[in-house]
């Protein structure tokens, strides 16, 4: 079975979410076509294009990749309270070692504003890994969650 990631899900929604947007301002705009110049559809479009811009709405609303950090934030909060039994494994992109790692999810201690923090009891040190380098989540040798 096919399964989308999670950039895709969140990309189709807002374009589903932004065609319906169009359509309402159309809608509106029908309505006004007794006013010069808005009776074309195009100048519509351009207007109510230029209406969500100018409110900084289309940014917020429909940032394709924008919240996919408090996705990443979700998946890590349920492996964090599911990862006791040991069957996650999370895989994160380490720049320094130039290749990704894999961890099992008992190591994460805590949670904190985007960033997982494994306890390193060897060297008694924390280790702080940001959510955003989290590609993969396996469970049992699957894939539970993908970036």
């Amino acid at each position: 079975m096919f399964k989308l990631r999670e950039q895709d899900k969140h990309f189709l929604w807002s374009l589903w979410a932004g065609i319906g947007v169009i359509f309402v301002w159309k809608g509106l705009w029908e309505g006004l076509y007794e006013i010069p110049y808005l009776g074309n559809e195009w100048v519509a479009l351009f207007v109510g294009l230029a209406i969500l811009t100018f409110s900084g709405m289309i940014f917020r609303e429909f940032d394709p990749l924008g919240s996919l950090e408090g996705s990443i934030n979700k998946v890590m909060k349920t492996v964090k309270t599911h990862s006791k039994d040991g069957t996650f494994i999370v895989k994160y992109y380490d720049k320094f070692q130039k290749k990704e790692i894999k961890l099992p999810a008992r190591y994460i201690s805590k949670l904190d504003k985007g960033t997982l923090i494994i306890e390193d009891k060897r060297n008694k040190e924390e280790i702080f890994i940001p959510t955003h380098r989290v590609t993969e989540v396996l469970r049992n040798g699957k894939t539970y969650w993908k970036m």
